[in-house]
């Protein structure tokens, strides 16, 4: 058999310099293509972490993203995860034991008891006449206790009609100077909703998610036409109702000397000078005054550094952000101090070990290090959250304990950084951790610092949500009357408070509301809790 011809030809140096040269930019190819590879490999494995892997930080072996060195609450995984720890049902019972394991006491929770003051209705139960006999010697039965067991029972939402009766008074002899009792004032003039109407719909669409479309069909179930662009026009005139309480919120916000800030996307479809499909921004603040958590949402069209330069106008003490750009210039104020975010450091690393993909599995490597360290500065975190440390122990305690966890940690990363290529995720990951690492250490500095911005990404948290059911807003006076109803109800949850309750409270007091005390008493700590009965 003949040997196959070949139909192309090298044509190779004779020279054996040149030919050196052809080998090495050869090599220096391959290289770039394995780099190139390797980049893209990791992307793949990242993108496939995301969609089939958990979102949280602690790892799927699963789908081979390992555990690493017991990530984060460890020890509560195993236990939440533990069949002794499905909770069981019992006849009215709410059983608490101990199970001895080794190192702890673990709980075996029952059910939990419900509310003392949800209304009870009894209904009791009794035998027969003619079976209160005794079996033994037919005596007649009589009562020696009784057994009780309780249910959850649900009456749907109800719709009424309020008829305002309005008394009219003439004199009876000259038929002249007729009175007529006085109309109360509503949260919208003329309009047909009550307070606790405009309260149902609003915490359905910020607080749960509701588009007004799909409460519109609810309330046509019920026998109610009203249309969205009549639930969507309340909501405007609801958000400018509550305008007063937002300036004293950001006038209290501003006097705090810590502030966390954070932003996300919102689409406006008519928003003047851009298209339908651009991006625009909803900015959030989130501060601990000693009078209480102050949550503010507000909208912008941009993203850019001169929106949070605005909003903290005159603001003087720290602000709390990710590693995003836009924060830079108000950062660089001489009155402003700017402190970075441990969650988002980590969060680069834990996208790291994901883009080893299987491979890495069992294999931390030096993106498990810098988890493991870090680790360590949350454990710290958790202790003192328990011990419900006051702000300079923390101070205290974090020098003593995490200081040298960080000393560590920069000593790790000056040796590592050189040797990691920065394109890859671990390069990443070490170079947003060096260029980020004056404003990472700053929240030793005060004990009122918090070790991440998670506070203001868990207020964002319902807006993301309700975003994906209701899309988009329609016009610009749409969303910032959305802002500010997000702002209300956000920080009526963080100050303990049911949203219904306390919306239907100040759409009701917010009318005849008129001097600055009035509006101060409506804010959400200075609440008397017994005026927020939702009975």
């Amino acid at each position: 058999m003949n040997a196959p011809t070949n139909t192309s030809t090298i044509d190779l140096p004779q020279d054996t310099d040149a030919l050196q040269e052809m080998v090495l930019n050869l090599l220096k190819e391959k290289e770039a293509l394995v780099g190139r590879v390797h980049y893209w490999q990791e992307k793949v494995n990242i993108l496939v972490a995301k969609l089939f892997g958990r979102s949280s930080e602690k790892g799927d072996p699963m789908k081979g993203f390992p555990v690493l060195l017991g990530l984060f609450d460890e020890a509560e995984q195993i236990q939440e995860s533990s069949p002794d720890e499905v909770e069981e049902e019992g006849e009215g019972e709410n059983k608490e034991e101990t199970t001895p394991v080794a190192g702890h006491q673990r709980k075996k929770r029952g059910r939990k008891p419900l509310p003392d003051w949800l209304p009870r209705v009894e209904i009791v139960h009794e035998l027969p006449e003619s079976e209160r006999i005794c079996d033994l010697d037919e005596s007649l039965l009589t009562e020696i206790g009784r057994e009780i067991s309780e249910q959850l029972d649900i009456i749907p939402a109800q719709v009424r009609v309020i008829r305002h009766i309005r008394i009219k008074y003439g004199c009876p002899h000259c038929h002249q100077g007729v009175k007529t009792a006085p109309a109360p004032k509503r949260p919208i003039p003329k309009a047909l909703a009550t307070a606790a109407l405009l309260a149902h719909v609003a915490v359905a669409k910020y607080a749960d998610g509701l588009p007004l479309y799909r409460q519109g069909d609810i309330l046509t179930r019920a026998g109610i036409d009203l249309s969205r662009s009549t639930l969507a026009n309340w909501m405007i005139q609801a958000g400018n109702l509550v305008q007063p309480l937002i300036n004293l919120l950001r006038d209290q916000l501003l006097s705090h000397g810590v502030i966390q800030m954070d932003e996300t996307t919102v689409q406006v479809l008519n928003e003047p000078g851009k298209k339908a499909t651009t991006r625009s921004y909803m900015w959030v603040q989130r501060g601990t005054p000693a009078e209480g958590t102050v949550i503010l949402f507000d909208y912008d069209p941009s993203r850019s550094g001169s929106v949070p330069k605005n909003l903290l106008a005159e603001y003087q003490g720290y602000l709390q952000t990710d590693g995003y750009d836009g924060y830079l210039a108000v950062g660089a104020d001489p009155h402003i101090i700017h402190v970075g975010c441990w969650a988002h450091a980590r969060r680069k690393f834990d996208e790291a070990i994901k883009a080893m993909g299987r491979d890495g599995k069992g294999k931390p490597g030096k993106a498990g290090q810098a988890m493991a360290l870090i680790r360590k500065l949350y454990l710290v975190e958790k202790d003192l959250r328990e011990a419900k440390a006051d702000p300079q122990t923390r101070f205290e305690v974090r020098h003593a304990r995490a200081g040298p966890i960080l000393d560590e940690l920069k000593t790790w990363l000056d040796k590592n950084l050189p040797t990691a290529p920065p394109k890859t995720a671990l390069g990443v990951a070490m170079g947003y951790l060096n260029s980020q690492w004056p404003r990472l250490i700053r929240y030793l500095e005060d004990g009122r610092l918090e070790i991440d911005n998670n506070g203001v990404e868990n207020a964002i948290r319902p807006f993301v949500i309700g975003r994906k059911g209701w899309l988009f807003s329609d016009s610009v006076r749409g969303v910032k009357a959305s802002a500010n109803l997000y702002s209300i109800i956000e920080t009526a949850k963080a100050n303990g408070l049911e949203p219904f309750a306390y919306l239907r409270h100040i759409f009701t007091a917010l009318p005849t509301a008129t001097t600055l005390e009035d509006f101060e008493k409506l804010l959400p700590w200075n609440i008397d809790q017994a005026a927020l009965s939702i009975a």
